[in-house]
């Protein structure tokens, strides 16, 4: 449970830095993205969601 609470603050912070730090760049980014088809974000939020997984378990594992 400590641990998928560490993971949600790192998300926060991460994405929260992100628009503080860049926040015209974030509005494009959407801008972009509303105009994506659903399929397109649809495989890359898989991708990046298969991604962070194997992240996770090389952390796990050899780490």
């Amino acid at each position: 449970m400590v641990e998928l609470l560490l993971v949600v603050g790192l998300i926060l912070v991460l994405e929260g830095g992100l628009y503080a730090a860049f926040p015209g760049g974030m509005k494009r980014m959407m801008a972009i993205m509303l105009q994506l088809p659903d399929d397109a974000l649809r495989i890359n939020g898989l991708g990046a969601a298969t991604f962070g997984v194997g992240i996770i378990w090389v952390a796990k594992t050899f780490l």
